[in-house]
């Protein structure tokens, strides 16, 4: 199955953040000769990937799921905000994150050092960059991210508590990913699934 390690802001960050990108979205479909090739990504599956493992053999999920409640175990409630706008070139738009941001590079970190010695991730890796994911570019498609990364770049939403570690199972379809728990763990121990 295909999984990877994720937090989710709470309803109110989502809500904060979905109120500044929906202009945008809007700008992007009465554009005519711009971004055009923008897939915008859902709302209810708006999260903080920590650790991308892609297609786990059945056979490594327990030590995986083991392996992150030490993980979720050995952190703490983190609070963050979303806050500004980037892109990874023109292939990915996305809102920041401020807050305890050490507290959750070490916890990512953690997150992909898991699926390293499970096999999962190579040992090389490019640093990690906080971000939520609000639209890819499509396949082939021409685009043009930074003038919303710009406009993103004045959000500052309000802070909120991540006090939960979650695996989650991405299934891919034609309307895109849809997004399933597969388990998840309170950060600095507690009971957890």
């Amino acid at each position: 199955m295909r999984l990877f390690a994720a937090l989710f802001p709470d309803d109110g960050a989502v809500q904060e953040l979905e109120r500044a990108v929906r202009p945008l979205r809007r700008e992007d479909e009465r554009d005519t000769q711009g971004v055009q090739g923008v897939r915008w990504t859902p709302v209810a599956g708006w999260h903080l990937t920590l650790a991308f493992y892609g297609e786990v053999p059945d056979e490594l999920v327990p030590e995986l799921r083991q392996r992150l409640a030490a993980v979720a175990a050995g952190a703490t409630a983190l609070t963050l905000r979303l806050a500004g706008g980037g892109r990874f070139g023109d292939r990915a738009l996305w809102a920041g994150v401020d807050g305890d941001t050490e507290s959750l590079t070490a916890l990512a970190t953690a997150a992909r050092d898991t699926g390293t010695a499970l096999g999962l991730l190579p040992d090389e890796r490019p640093g990690y960059v906080p971000h939520l994911t609000v639209a890819l570019a499509r396949r082939g498609a021409r685009t043009a991210l930074a003038p919303y990364a710009e406009r993103l770049d004045a959000f500052a939403g309000r802070p909120w508590a991540a006090g939960e570690l979650v695996l989650v199972r991405s299934e891919t379809g034609p309307d895109g990913s849809r997004y399933s728990t597969e388990a998840s763990w309170p950060l600095g121990g507690g009971a957890g699934g």
